[in-house]
């Protein structure tokens, strides 16, 4: 009876086990863009972006380089150059990768162009200006995304499909205002400043510092030798 007995319990551990580590392998890795997603989307109402980290700006192109922010990834390319935004920046690198795309994925980065007068001409001619990050696409095509921008991290929306519509006739918000009207310009949706897209991944990432991976490869040779 006794065996009996020992032989369920460790019949039931046995198949509780195997099912943790079942469990255990059949969990998805979470990517590099959901996880950003998911930091950009807590942050949704929030002000500043001051109490969770002084290393990148208070701005559009700070809170997208701070989302994805992980070890040796940063959005933003070793040469900033000294004319450059922190979207251009960005752009520029997205580009050097070959990440630029046309079509929104969530997790992607989405950049604007003209979202406000930058060098304060009245025109339409500041290049890229504005950084967001792609939440969801919806069936109709109109794209929720979460950006920084009038002093808030807040959800947006475009429609590449009508990017001068305001509205659909359901009354359904297809486009949100981006660039407030000026002396010499009329105000902009957001679809009709968007200017593409990028998607990120681990080419993003700096290789890892050559001395550090030889100093693995000793550790584990070293493993190896000692299980010899």
């Amino acid at each position: 009876m006794g065996a009996l007995v020992s032989a369920l319990v460790w019949g039931g551990a046995a198949e509780a086990a195997s099912k943790a580590t079942a469990t255990k392998k059949e969990r998805p890795v979470v990517q590099l863009a959901d996880r950003a997603l998911w930091r950009a989307k807590s942050w949704v109402g929030m002000t500043t972006l001051a109490k969770m980290s002084s290393t990148v700006t208070d701005d559009c192109s700070g809170m997208t380089r701070l989302a994805f922010q992980q070890k040796r990834l940063d959005l933003l390319p070793d040469d900033v150059l000294p004319e450059e935004n922190g979207v251009t920046a960005i752009h520029r690198k997205a580009r050097a990768l070959g990440m630029l795309t046309d079509t929104p994925k969530p997790g992607a980065l989405v950049f604007f162009t003209n979202t406000f007068d930058k060098n304060r001409d009245g025109l339409m001619n500041d290049g890229l200006t504005h950084i967001g990050i792609v939440e969801r696409v919806g069936a109709d095509g109109t794209v929720t995304f979460v950006h920084k921008s009038g002093g808030l991290v807040k959800r947006s929306r475009f429609n590449l499909l009508q990017p001068e519509a305001r509205k659909d006739a359901k009354g359904h918000v297809l486009n949100d205002w981006l660039r407030r009207k000026g002396k010499k310009t009329r105000g902009y949706l957001a679809g009709e400043l968007v200017a593409g897209f990028a998607s990120v991944d681990e080419r993003w990432r700096s290789p890892e510092p050559p001395r550090l991976a030889s100093a693995k490869l000793a550790v584990k040779g070293d493993a190896r030798s000692a299980r010899r």
